[in-house]
């Protein structure tokens, strides 16, 4: 709440207005409006809730680019989010340099393609390895040879595949690459002013770092665009941890194999009794051949259990479960 002024300050306020001191325009002028300028040739279709999003969706692609691509290039793969922009498609083709790595990516089942460009170096240095090098790049730019396409596009193939987790929460996609282009002139694959969204990423494939670009056109993601957001997006996740990865934690612990041994007793022998026992010689345990064994899943002690055989092998019969509360 405001100070309340004194009658010494009203009466100092009013002489100041009398006197000229203080003009009264000043105090009834109110500051102009801003006024923000709109591109109606570059309209924003992505807001930045759709930025973002799209951003939270590739880290996650990002995660599992570091996880997969080493198990092809033998080599530490580390990958991280930049940023996500909004541009039109003239601005993105136009940096575009000669050689470049462009994957036509059909997004299937929304319309259109979406198009992922690949750093020349990292393309060098995904072939270098591939074939048996360091995975270092070229020292100078050259084309692409018809067999080092063949080895890229096998890789972005598993980057394409890949993509199906992390959109899963927006959309259940098919992702197929179509083709591969090199020359930057034939990359007129949308309408030139159309917007799209463009996340960059960095990728370090051993000491070769360089860029991966997604460049995603409105008109494919128009008929999503509404689940586009964090809020959807994090509730679909949620929704989706909540039964399908429970279900295949399940499967897969069902199927892990672990160790059972059962106990049959305890025993202490100096050194010179181990160094001299011969065969025949009997070692006497710590229990009864009436107690029950006690059966360690792992290094848990989870049964007991009484000694016994079946079909010409050892064996043991459960007696009891030990839970935890015991």
């Amino acid at each position: 709440m405001a100070d309340t002024l004194s009658q010494a300050e009203i009466d100092s306020l009013l002489s100041a207005l009398s006197s000229g001191e203080i003009d009264t325009e000043e105090l009834n002028e109110t500051p102009e409006k801003t006024v923000k300028n709109y591109d109606f040739a570059r309209p924003s279709k992505f807001s930045k809730d759709h930025l973002r999003t799209l951003k939270i969706i590739y880290e996650n692609y990002g995660r599992l680019l570091s996880t997969n691509l080493p198990a092809y290039l033998r080599k530490n793969v580390q990958v991280d989010v930049m940023n996500a922009e909004a541009n039109t498609y003239s601005e993105f083709s136009n940096a575009l340099s000669n050689p470049v790595l462009l994957g036509v990516v059909n997004f299937a089942p929304l319309e259109g393609n979406i198009v992922v460009e690949l750093a020349a170096n990292l393309g060098y240095a995904i072939v270098d390895r591939m074939l048996g090098g360091f995975g270092k790049p070229l020292e100078r730019n050259r084309d692409f040879t018809e067999i080092e396409l063949v080895i890229v596009e096998r890789i972005l193939e598993v980057c394409t595949n890949l993509m199906v987790e992390p959109w899963e929460s927006v959309e259940a996609i098919e992702p197929h690459l179509e083709r591969i282009e090199t020359n930057s002139q034939f990359a007129q694959f949308i309408s030139p002013s159309e917007m799209t969204a463009i996340v960059t990423m960095n990728i370090k494939v051993g000491d070769t770092e360089g860029l991966m670009n997604v460049c995603i056109p409105y008109t494919c993601v128009e008929g999503v665009i509404e689940r586009l957001n964090t809020r959807y997006w994090y509730s679909a996740m949620k929704q989706d941890s909540s039964g399908a990865y429970k279900d295949a934690i399940e499967d897969i612990i069902d199927y892990a194999k672990i160790p059972v041994r059962a106990m049959l007793g305890r025993s202490s022998i100096s050194v010179n009794d181990f160094a001299n026992l011969q065969t025949g010689d009997v070692i006497k345990l710590d229990t009864k051949v009436s107690d029950e064994l006690n059966v360690y899943v792992g290094n848990i002690k989870k049964f007991t259990a009484l000694p016994g055989a079946a079909s010409n092998s050892y064996a043991v019969r459960l007696t009891s479960v030990i839970r935890e509360e015991q």
